[in-house]
C-alpha cells in the first residue's frame, strides 16, 4: 500500500506539473494557443481576452487543474485547446501508433542483441572463454547512431533515391521498416552489450560447469546462462519500452509518424495541456505495466533462487585480456580534436560552401562555408565535458536511489515515462532557458536506467549463499554493504554507465537537434548534426564528421570499459563466489613455489626423533 500511495503522488505531482507548464515558464498560454491556431492572427487584447474565457484560463491553474482531474475520473480527458476535438480519441489512436512502432523496434534491438553476444555464447558453450579479448567496437558504433541521423539517412537514402521502402507517412507494415530499424539497431547495441558484460560470470558457475563435465550440450548451457542473466536486465529492457514509445520524437518527425512522442511534443511546444497531460499519463501507465511485467517476469525466471538464497555472484571470473583498442580510439579522437584546435571554427567563406574534403579542409565544408574540422574540434570540448559530467551525475544518483529499491522503483517508472524533450520544457519553465538548461533534463532522466540496474544486481546479490554465510557470521549491514554487496555492484553500473555515456552526448544533440539545446554558432556536436542534417545527401562528410567522432567516443568507452573491476578485490573471494577453478598457469606457480620452499627442508635432515619409528629396507622396528 505504501508504494501505491507513492506511485500516485510521483504520477500526480508529474501532471500537476505538465499542468502548470505555461505558468511555471512565465508565459501567456492565450498568446500561445493563438499562435498554434493561427500564426497570422494578430494578438490584440480583445482575441487574447476572448481565448482565455474559452478556455477559463481567468479561473487559474488550479482550477483548470481540477476541472481536468474531475473529468478524468469519469473517462473524459477534456478537448484540444487547438482543435477542439476530444482529446481521449487522438491520444488512444497516436498510443496504437507508437506501440506498433515499438512492436517493431524491440524486434530489431532483440536480433542485434543477439547478434553481439553471439560470440560470448558460441566460446562459453565451448568452454572456450578463458582469456577472451575484449571487443566490441561494432556494437559500440551502432550504440552511438543518433537515431535522428540514421532516420535522416535511411530516408534520404533507401526511401528516396533507392525507392526500395516507402520513407515517409504511415499506412501499413512496409512504413515499419526504417524507422524500427533507426530505433532498435542503437537499443539492441547497448542491451546486447549489457548482456555480453553478464555472460562470462554466468559460464563460470558451478552448475555450468558440473554441467559441461557430464557432457550437457553447449547449446543448453548457453540458454541456461542466457535465462540466468536476463532477470538481471530486465527491468532496464522495460525502460526501453517505454522510451522507444514516447522517446522516438524525432524518428516520427523524420519519417511524419502520427505517434504519441510527436502529438506530445506538439502540444507542449503549443502549450496545449488537456493533450499534454493525457499524453503524459499514456506514458505513465505504459511504464508501470512494463515494469511491472519486467517484474513478474524476473521472479518468474529466478523467484525460487531468491527467496532460498541460492544464488551467486555474477562477477566476472577473468578480466579480458589487455588490448590497445582504446588507445587507438582515444588516440584518434584526441588527434582529430587537437587538428580541429588549430584552426578558426566561426570564419565564413560562402564561396567554398558544401566543399569535399580535401587537403585545405580535411572533413569539407559546411553550409556557411566553414571548416567541419574546426568545428568538431573546438566543439569536443563543450559536447565531451558536458556528456562526461552529466554521466557522472546520472552515475552518482542512480546508484544512490537504487540502492533504495522501494523508494526508486515508481520513481524510475514516473520518470522514464518524461520523454527527455518534455524533461527539457519543464526544467526550462522551472529554472529558465540557458546553456545548462539540456545537461540538466538530461540528468533528470539519464539516472533512472542505472538506478534499475542497481536495484536488480541488487536483488540478485542479496540472495546469494556467501552473503547469507557472512551475515550469519555476524557482520553488520554496514559491512556487508562495503565489501559485499558495492564490490559486486559497482563495477557493472559503472561500465553500464560508461555505455551510456555515448547516448548521454546524443540525448544533448537529440535536444539540439529539435532546438532546444545549444544555438548556434556554437559548434556543439549535436548542434553540427542538426544544421547540416538538410545537406546529408549533398555533402554527407558534414554530417558523417561529427557523427564519426560520436562512434569514436562510443568506441573508447566500450572497449575501455570492459576493465572497470572494483580495485582490491582478493581473486580468491571471486573465485569462491564464482566456483572459478584455477587455470593451469595457476596451478604450476603454485607447485613450482611450494617445490622450492620444501626442498631445503627435506634436504637438511633435523635431529632424531626417539619416538618416531625407523625403517630400514621396508622392516619397521621400535627400538
Amino acid at each position: 500500500m505504501p508504494v501505491l500511495l507513492w506511485r500516485a503522488a510521483l504520477v500526480a505531482a508529474l501532471l500537476c506539473g505538465v499542468g502548470l507548464l505555461p505558468w511555471l515558464s512565465r508565459t501567456d498560454p492565450a498568446l500561445t494557443v493563438l499562435k498554434a491556431r493561427s500564426a497570422e492572427r494578430a494578438p490584440t487584447p480583445e482575441v487574447l481576452d476572448a481565448i482565455r474565457a474559452q478556455l477559463g484560463l481567468d479561473d487559474g491553474p488550479l482550477r483548470l487543474l481540477g476541472d481536468w482531474f474531475g473529468g478524468l475520473l469519469h473517462g473524459d480527458a477534456g478537448r484540444s485547446w487547438i482543435s477542439g476535438a476530444e482529446v481521449t480519441p487522438s491520444v488512444l489512436q497516436a498510443l496504437g501508433v507508437s506501440l506498433l512502432l515499438m512492436g517493431g523496434s524491440l524486434a530489431v534491438a532483440v536480433l542485434t542483441a543477439g547478434a553481439v553476444c553471439a560470440r560470448t555464447l558460441r566460446l562459453g558453450a565451448g568452454r572456450r572463454l578463458d582469456g577472451r579479448r575484449s571487443t566490441g567496437t561494432g556494437s559500440a558504433l551502432l550504440s552511438t547512431l543518433p537515431d535522428f541521423l540514421t532516420a535522416s539517412v535511411l530516408a534520404a537514402v533507401v526511401g528516396v533515391q533507392l525507392g526500395w521502402l516507402p520513407a515517409l507517412g504511415w499506412y501499413g507494415p512496409q512504413w515499419m521498416v526504417l524507422p524500427s530499424l533507426s530505433l532498435g539497431l542503437p537499443a539492441g547495441a547497448l542491451l546486447g552489450r549489457m548482456l555480453d558484460d553478464l555472460l562470462p560470470g554466468a559460464f563460470a558457475e558451478q552448475w555450468a560447469l558440473a554441467a559441461a563435465a557430464r557432457g550437457v550440450p553447449g547449446r543448453s548451457i548457453a540458454r541456461q546462462a542466457l535465462r540466468r542473466c536476463v532477470p538481471g536486465l530486465l527491468p532496464n529492457f522495460g525502460l526501453f519500452v517505454v522510451g522507444l514509445t514516447g522517446g522516438a520524437v524525432a524518428v516520427e518527425q523524420v519519417f511524419d509518424i502520427p505517434g504519441l512522442g510527436r502529438l506530445t511534443l506538439q502540444a507542449a511546444v503549443a502549450q496545449d495541456l488537456p493533450v499534454l497531460q493525457a499524453g503524459t499519463l499514456a506514458l505513465v501507465m505504459l511504464a508501470a505495466i512494463a515494469g511491472g511485467a519486467a517484474r513478474f517476469t524476473a521472479r518468474l525466471l529466478i523467484g525460487p533462487a531468491l527467496r532460498d538464497g541460492a544464488l551467486l555472484s555474477l562477477h566476472r571470473p577473468t578480466p579480458p585480456r589487455p588490448t590497445t583498442l582504446p588507445l587507438l580510439y582515444g588516440g584518434l579522437l584526441l588527434a582529430v580534436v587537437a587538428l580541429g584546435l588549430a584552426r578558426d571554427p566561426l570564419r565564413l567563406d560562402t564561396t567554398a560552401r558544401l566543399q569535399s574534403p580535401s587537403w585545405t579542409h580535411p572533413f569539407g565544408t559546411d553550409g556557411l562555408g566553414r571548416d567541419v574540422l574546426a568545428r568538431v574540434g573546438h566543439g569536443a570540448l563543450s559536447t565531451l565535458a558536458l556528456a562526461l559530467a552529466v554521466s557522472v551525475a546520472a552515475l552518482v544518483l542512480g546508484v544512490l536511489l537504487g540502492l533504495l529499491p522501494r523508494v526508486s522503483g515508481p520513481l524510475v517508472d514516473t520518470v522514464n515515462a518524461v520523454p527527455p524533450v518534455l524533461a527539457a520544457l519543464l526544467v526550462t519553465g522551472v529554472a529558465g532557458s540557458g546553456p545548462s538548461t539540456p545537461a540538466l533534463a538530461v540528468t533528470a532522466v539519464a539516472w533512472a536506467p542505472l538506478a534499475a540496474h542497481t536495484s536488480a544486481l541488487l536483488q540478485q546479490e542479496r540472495a546469494t549463499t556467501h552473503l547469507t554465510a557472512t551475515r550469519a557470521l555476524g557482520a553488520g549491514p554496514l559491512q556487508l554493504l562495503r565489501h559485499e554487496l558495492l564490490p559486486a555492484v559497482l563495477p557493472p553500473v559503472i561500465r553500464h554507465a560508461l555505455l551510456r555515456l555515448p547516448g548521454v552526448a546524443l540525448a544533448l544533440a537529440a535536444l539540439g537537434f529539435l532546438g532546444l539545446g545549444a544555438q548556434p554558432p556554437s559548434p556543439e556536436w549535436g548542434l553540427l548534426l542538426s544544421e547540416n542534417q538538410p545537406y546529408a545527401e549533398r555533402a554527407p562528410w558534414a554530417v558523417l564528421a561529427p557523427a564519426s567522432a560520436l562512434a569514436l567516443l562510443g568506441a573508447v568507452a566500450v572497449t575501455g570499459g570492459g576493465g572497470v573491476r572494483w580495485p582490491g578485490r582478493p581473486r580468491r573471494a571471486r573465485r569462491r563466489e564464482t566456483g572459478e577453478t584455477e587455470t593451469e598457469t595457476e596451478t604450476e606457480t603454485k607447485t613450482k613455489t611450494k617445490t622450492k620452499t620444501e626442498a631445503p627442508t627435506a634436504t637438511r635432515p633435523g635431529p632424531p626423533d626417539p619416538d618416531r619409528p625407523i625403517r630400514a629396507e621396508g622392516v619397521t622396528s621400535d627400538a
